[in-house]
């Protein structure tokens, strides 16, 4: 991954922990909470792939394993997130850019409710029997709620935001403007060309000697008189 690419998901998903941890999760909402954290690996990894996407989800699902009040695993989230950002990127419209939110809403659905199961899978296989006492179908369902009620709010700006970054305009304009800096002084700046074109050395020799035959009949033609 590019350094502006590493930069701004580093940045995002700091971001979206700090308020789901902060904001989201002292909501008390019934059933699961609004996994911001999620929405923004689902975001990025339309954009940048599968390869970025896995590689965000499991940094993303790293941080949210080692960052409190965390009382499971680590590496548990960060595998899920891994996966599903995997999974996200495989699905990455064309040029990264939404041409309907049928889509990326069926996406984010897909992603609350894989997340969940799978998060609940990996905790059965360690011996986390949290999820049953809970209730797994309720968890499901609000997870997929909360998620798909947050996305439009989420994901497109997101989406939006990664590929402005991917797209480095200052590194572009800077290229053209040294284009177009150095065509003007080859156009317009010496007047002097290479090879046979006219302003080379050929051309000044040529022009040289007309000059002194041109000189030599003008004296000639003094000494006639």
């Amino acid at each position: 991954m590019r350094f502006n690419r590493i930069l701004l998901s580093s940045t995002l998903v700091v971001v979206a922990l700090v308020l789901q941890v902060s904001v989201l999760a002292r909501l008390h909402l019934p059933g699961a909470v609004p996994d911001l954290v999620l929405l923004t690996v689902l975001a990025l990894a339309l954009v940048y792939g599968h390869v970025g996407g896995a590689l965000i989800g499991f940094g993303a699902g790293l941080l949210a394993d080692l960052a409190p009040p965390a009382d499971h695993a680590a590496g548990r989230y960060a595998l899920v997130l891994c996966v599903i950002g995997y999974l996200a990127g495989l699905v990455k419209p064309e040029n990264g850019q939404l041409k309907s939110a049928t889509g990326p809403m069926a996406v984010v659905v897909a992603a609350a409710v894989g997340s969940t199961l799978l998060y609940a899978g990996v905790g059965a296989l360690v011996g986390d029997t949290a999820a049953r006492h809970v209730g797994l179908p309720g968890l499901l369902f609000t997870a997929a709620l909360y998620d798909l009620l947050l996305a439009p709010f989420v994901v497109p700006g997101l989406m939006a935001l990664a590929r402005r970054a991917d797209n480095n305009p200052l590194e572009t304009g800077s290229s053209a403007k040294a284009t177009d800096i150095s065509s003007g002084w080859l156009s317009s700046g010496t007047g002097l060309r290479i090879g046979g074109q006219r302003g080379g050395f050929g051309g000044l020799k040529v022009k040289a000697a007309r000059a002194r035959v041109a000189r030599a009949g003008r004296i000639k033609g003094v000494k006639r008189l």
